[in-house]
């Protein structure tokens, strides 16, 4: 039995924030940020919310892949930004779209989540525990951002991606690779709710993204490629027959020095961070269902999804579309 991706969706913010109207917030310039990052517009949400968002995209990709909520046995959604501590963000949506028969829950991986909730949904339906999952990936970034910062502020935006992924005879899922490493965990962090217990001073507040940007940009340009060989390597593929790298789009940057070293033309490596920024968590559902969208993606096309992130966190998917 193998799986394999039916539907994509996704949701992005109605408002969207170029640089300039950052460079009025902060000491900045279109031509800085481009220069740094290729990044020119992100979505801001205002009225949305992490799992408003999350539930848009979830119920586009149910209907593009004619699978009702209530056949869905399991829900993961990966976010670092859910609404709140508890309950999860999953179990909102199964709420909102009425997929009452799954199992919800979030996995927090940061940019990496997409990949990791993938791994666990297509362990489970190869395991025949179920045979239908939606794994979703959202965050609304802009309320963990200080817009004091340029250095951060600049990077992130909102949405939401989601993927349909069922059980099938025909390829789907051919291999993954994932893996983290704790012990670099200050490179990229934010600081959660202080403990305001009768012991503790109060007054404390809770922290915002921060990050170490020559450290993770280390980090992805030689963790990324590796992990993707991986992936080539136990499914017996080479990179020249992969259609698309569809990489977590962070910087551009990043992602042509990946393909440097995987030895790929940039042509291979879509990004729609220009337009989107780097939205963590669902940074590679959104690539992946605009691309879907689009009519880019052929059946028989072997894709490569790889991401990066705090933990740190990383992964590669690949894939027979």
């Amino acid at each position: 039995m193998n799986t394999k991706i039916i539907g994509t969706g996704y949701d992005l913010p109605a408002f969207t924030a170029d640089n300039d109207y950052l460079a009025t917030l902060v000491d900045t310039s279109d031509e800085w940020i481009v220069e740094r990052t290729g990044i020119r517009v992100r979505h801001l949400a205002k009225e949305e919310t992490t799992t408003s968002m999350a539930v848009q995209a979830a119920r586009r990709a149910l209907e593009h892949a004619g699978v009702s909520a209530e056949d869905i046995g399991l829900l993961i959604v990966a976010t670092i930004t859910g609404d709140t501590e508890t309950p999860s963000t999953a179990c909102r949506v199964q709420a909102e779209i009425g997929a009452h028969k799954a199992v919800a829950f979030d996995i927090n991986a940061a940019c990496s989540g997409f990949l990791y909730g993938v791994h666990v949904a297509d362990a489970f339906i190869r395991s025949g525990i179920y045979r239908n999952a939606l794994v979703i990936g959202a965050e609304t970034l802009s309320k963990i951002i200080d817009w004091t910062d340029r250095s951060t502020c600049v990077l992130f935006g909102d949405g939401a991606g989601a993927a349909v992924l069922c059980a099938a005879e025909e390829p789907g899922i051919l291999s993954q690779s994932i893996g983290s490493n704790g012990d670099k965990w200050e490179v990229l962090a934010c600081q959660g709710r202080p403990n305001e217990n009768p012991l503790c001073e109060k007054g404390g507040k809770p922290g915002y993204l921060t990050m170490d940007g020559q450290e993770v940009f280390k980090f992805a340009v030689k963790t990324v490629p590796v992990c993707v060989e991986e992936a080539l390597e136990d499914a017996g593929v080479t990179a020249d027959d992969v259609k698309y790298f569809l990489l977590h789009q962070a910087n551009k940057r990043i992602i042509q020095a990946v393909a440097k070293r995987l030895g790929q033309p940039e042509e291979k490596f879509p990004m729609n961070l220009d337009q989107c920024g780097n939205t963590s968590a669902a940074s590679l559902p959104i690539l992946l269902a605009q691309m879907d969208e689009q009519g880019l993606l052929q059946k028989g096309d072997k894709l490569i999804l790889s991401g990066f992130g705090a933990g740190l966190t990383w992964g590669a998917c690949l894939l027979e579309w």
